[in-house]
């Protein structure tokens, strides 16, 4: 992205709208990921609450240290008081098997955490951002932050994915055209054994091909095989020799004995794509 249309009347007061649902928490401890939407949701609730509210990050082996990094370097410029919190899903009882509550399993535990964070830090409530859109996916992380009274300011306001975009770049914030970004833990097929070294050989599959200009992707493991997710725009560039070479090379080394390019480019959830419409239907309703 490099153009961001302004925002329109009803967009800005859809944003004062959101700062007077932040004010009305009175303080709130916001699960800050670095992320596009919890980054507009933070800037938000500092600008409606000042000093209180917080952030919290969970540090763990498929959050990349560079969206880490990026979550402390953040809040230290911004004068938000932030914590990180250890949330090893590896240890969760389940989680490591990949079942299809995977996202419900890792949210209850972190959620929980990050309540005790927020009492200890006399905050009475704990956000996270979530948008519109997220209606629309399997998502059972939802169902934890509804049982655990988790805000969802974006979604309570009507915030799509769009609108962030556009009212972040309107706000000067650095995520404006940030690509999305889930667990790592999301580019596995559902039953298929989630471990450190796999999370890390698709960690740094994706931090390359950042490194090499791409911007929104993913890189889904399937056993000994990388299916690579571009935009499909950026197709002609990976087809570049030089390109598919140096890719193919190093996810071989990364540990990879077969790489490919999905054909239908990058969208969120596709590994969603392989549960049945009455699965589907089920999550949406949580």
């Amino acid at each position: 992205m490099s153009t961001m249309q302004k925002p329109n009347e009803m967009l800005l007061d859809k944003y004062e709208k959101l700062k007077g649902y932040l004010r009305s928490l009175e303080s709130v401890a916001v699960a800050f990921s670095s992320g596009v939407d919890s980054t507009f949701l933070l800037y938000a609730a500092k600008e409606a609450l000042g000093d209180k509210v917080m952030a919290v990050t969970a540090s763990s082996c498929s959050f990349p240290k560079r969206e880490l990094n990026e979550a402390l370097e953040y809040c230290k410029s911004q004068g938000i008081k932030h914590e990180v919190v250890e949330s090893e899903e590896l240890k969760i009882e389940g989680f490591s098997h990949n079942p299809k509550n995977r996202c419900y399993l890792c949210k209850h535990e972190l959620f929980e955490k990050i309540r005790k964070i927020a009492d200890d830090n006399g905050m009475k409530e704990v956000a996270e951002g979530s948008n519109l859109d997220d209606n629309g996916d399997y998502r059972p992380g939802l169902q934890a932050v509804a049982e655990l009274g988790v805000k969802s300011p974006l979604r309570e306001i009507g915030f799509s994915k769009e609108q962030i975009r556009i009212m972040s770049n309107y706000l000067g914030l650095p995520t404006w055209d940030k690509q999305s970004f889930a667990c790592l833990s999301s580019r596995f097929p559902y039953g298929e054994e989630i471990t450190e070294k796999k999370l890390s050989m698709v960690d740094k599959s994706e931090q390359l091909l950042l490194d090499l200009g791409f911007h929104q992707l993913r890189v889904r493991i399937h056993g000994d095989m990388a299916r690579i997710e571009l935009d499909p725009a950026e197709f002609d560039k990976f087809m570049q020799e030089d390109v598919r070479t140096k890719v193919y090379d190093k996810l071989k080394e990364f540990g990879f004995t077969y790489v490919t390019l999905d054909l239908k480019g990058y969208r969120t959830g596709s590994m969603n794509e392989t549960l049945s419409a009455d699965e589907l239907k089920s999550a949406t309703r949580n």
